[in-house]
């Protein structure tokens, strides 16, 4: 695979991680209905939703910081774990966006790795 296509594809990957996010986050922090349905469900409590927010919001934003990007990812990652097991668990009916969007922050971690051992 020719260097211009990886190049491109990471970064339309972070355009679409970023996109995602960012709407999600703050759907959460404005306290869309949904959301606020979706945490009641989970039953963490609201304060949860907005860590959620914050969290993939700051996550989206670090995946354009030069040497961040690993973290942001990793993030992001992480909160689609937990949103796939929420989805199979306690709320159901479908993991698979959550699913998409985690493998989706798992190329970014990959793509930027060397930024955990270049310390």
């Amino acid at each position: 695979m020719s260097p211009n296509v990886q190049k491109f594809g990471l970064l339309g990957v972070k355009v679409l991680l970023t996109l995602a996010f960012v709407a999600a986050g703050l759907a959460k922090l404005f306290g869309a209905e949904m959301m606020v349905q979706t945490f009641d469900a989970v039953g963490l409590g609201q304060w949860f939703r907005y860590v959620t927010g914050l969290i993939e919001i700051g996550g989206a934003a670090l995946l354009w910081l030069r040497g961040r990007q690993v973290f942001g990812a990793g993030l992001l990652l992480c909160t689609m774990i937990g949103a796939v097991l929420a989805h199979l668990f306690i709320i159901g009916p479908s993991a698979i966006p959550a699913l998409v969007l985690g493998v989706l922050a798992g190329i970014v971690v990959f793509a930027h790795r060397d930024q955990l051992t270049n310390r």
